[in-house]
């Protein structure tokens, strides 16, 4: 079990925060605000779609032209990223607690049409890992996300 200091624990509490605003994000605006949500850095490199994207610009593009597709194919769907067990770990190069690593299981569930569903079995559960940094305003943001997903519906 991981020992953190007083002043660890309360970075975690807000790491967690950062990572339940994104989330959010994801759910309430299909990551269409995502430059307004202020969890990611300016230079973030980002895994989605299957490929890297760098730079907090190609991510936000990315989930515009996201919902453009969906759009076009019969609607964007409704989401939920239900977001647990997180592990959250501090480098020991990283003298000044300005960096972390964090791991945590995503459940995700996406259905067209309009709540509420009678039905839905979570489209993916992933094993997602993120790397955090408080930034010189204090405020710790996303700057690396990765996922792997380890169910996924057929």
């Amino acid at each position: 079990m991981a020992k953190f200091s007083a002043e660890q624990a309360a970075a975690v509490a807000a790491i967690k925060q950062v990572i339940n605003e994104w989330g959010d994000e994801l759910d309430r605006n299909d990551g269409l605000t995502m430059i307004a949500a202020d969890v990611l850095t300016q230079d973030c490199r980002y895994f989605v779609g299957g490929e890297w994207r760098e730079g907090l610009a190609a991510t936000a593009q990315f989930y515009k032209e996201r919902k453009a597709r969906l759009e076009a194919a019969g609607g964007a769907p409704v989401m939920r990223h239900l977001i647990t067990n997180y592990r959250v770990g501090f480098t020991a190069e990283d003298a000044g607690g300005d960096r972390a690593e964090v791991g945590f299981l995503l459940l995700f569930f996406a259905a067209v049409g309009t709540p509420p569903f009678d039905t839905c079995d979570p489209a993916a559960v992933a094993d997602v890992r993120m790397e955090v940094r408080r930034e010189s305003d204090g405020h710790w943001r996303i700057c690396l996300f990765d996922s792997g997903q380890t169910f996924r519906r057929g």
